[in-house]
C-alpha cells in the first residue's frame, strides 16, 4: 500500500492531471469516521494498487479548499475521489467509503 501525502497544489494537479487513475482522499486526523475511511483506503491499496493521494486536511486546509474547488465538489471529511482521465469519475464520503465500494468502482470505471 502506497500514497502520497499531498502538501501543496502542485503536487495534487500532477496526481490528478496524470495519465493514470488515482484516488484523492481528503481525511480528518480528528475524527473516528474518516480514521475508519482510511483503513478502508488502505485495505483496498494493499489489495489492488493504484497511485494515491491523501490530504489531511488539518495540515492541508488551503489545499482541501483547492481541491473543492478544481474537483468541483463541496468539500467533506472524509471524501474520497476517483480521477479518471484528470476528471473524477466517482467519489464518497463518510461510511460510503469502503474497500469494497472501491473495488467495485475499479470495475466500473478502470478498464483492464
Amino acid at each position: 500500500m502506497t500514497y502520497q501525502t499531498l502538501t501543496s497544489q502542485a503536487e495534487a494537479e500532477a496526481l490528478i492531471a496524470g495519465p493514470a487513475p488515482v484516488w484523492i482522499l481528503k481525511h480528518s486526523n480528528a475524527c473516528p469516521v474518516s480514521f475508519a475511511a482510511l483503513e478502508q483506503f488502505e485495505a483496498h491499496l494493499a489489495s489492488q494498487p493504484l497511485g494515491a493521494g491523501l490530504v489531511v486536511i488539518q495540515e492541508q486546509r488551503p489545499l482541501s479548499n483547492w481541491l473543492a474547488v478544481r474537483l468541483g465538489y463541496v468539500h467533506q471529511s472524509p471524501q474520497l475521489f476517483l480521477i479518471v482521465g484528470g476528471k473524477v469519475a466517482w467519489q464518497a464520503s463518510h461510511w460510503g467509503i469502503t474497500a469494497e465500494a472501491m473495488a467495485k468502482t475499479i470495475k466500473a470505471h478502470v478498464p483492464g
